[in-house]
């Protein structure tokens, strides 16, 4: 993966919401690795991970592990990291945990992205997983879209490091999510904003009538 300034670039900031069922992350163990899938050499990006068996859409295929950290500790790792380090493994988990998959980590972490992809992240209790979102033949290899974040005053130099590689006929040429995130905070405020000013103008209509 492409290595990013900002946490909040790390890998899985925009993952995908779970139709399955919430579980306890304490009563089931860790899928570590799984008979479906081998990390080799990838096309697109040093390793990635690919299909050995017939994969069916919703399957749950490996959870994405490595040590669980602070957002802190992880902007400290990150740092120490020069630019031209293409391998950062940080995937935000929750508010306070980011799993550092550079440690302690598996297969998953080889996962690259795709503007096309047959995968998606799954968040469930602060625990990430990879689920299939289409069926997936042997031999292909998996990916999800990373949608790295980023601010529209980001240097474009440094953007331009998130070029995509893989190769489908919908590709964007990046990374990146589409619209930068402080736009996307805007317009989230905006809305607040106008659901207020709406709620407002209702309860001064119900005391007049």
């Amino acid at each position: 993966m492409a290595k990013s300034k900002s946490r909040e670039r790390s890998r899985g900031t925009s993952t995908s919401k779970s139709k399955r069922p919430q579980r306890k992350a304490g009563k089931n163990a860790p899928i570590v690795s799984s008979p479906l899938i081998e990390a080799r050499d990838s096309k697109i990006h040093g390793k990635g991970v690919y299909a050995v068996a017939p994969i069916k859409k919703g399957t749950r295929i490996i959870e994405y592990l490595g040590e669980r950290i602070s957002h802190a500790e992880a902007d400290r790792r990150y740092e120490e990291k020069g630019m031209d380090d293409g391998h950062t493994f940080l995937f935000i988990a929750s508010n306070r945990t980011v799993i550092d998959a550079g440690v302690n980590g598996n297969d998953a972490r080889f996962i690259n992205h795709s503007c096309d992809p047959n995968c998606e992240t799954v968040i469930e209790g602060s625990r990430v997983f990879i689920d299939a979102i289409r069926d997936i033949k042997p031999g292909e290899e998996l990916g999800y879209d990373y949608q790295l974040t980023w601010e529209s005053t980001d240097d474009p130099a440094d953007l331009a490091l998130y070029a995509c590689r893989c190769g489908a006929k919908n590709c964007r040429g990046t990374m990146l999510d589409p619209e930068p995130i402080d736009k996307k905070k805007k317009k989230k405020a905006t809305k607040k904003k106008q659901r207020k000013q709406a709620q407002r103008k209702t309860k001064r209509a119900k005391r007049k009538s």
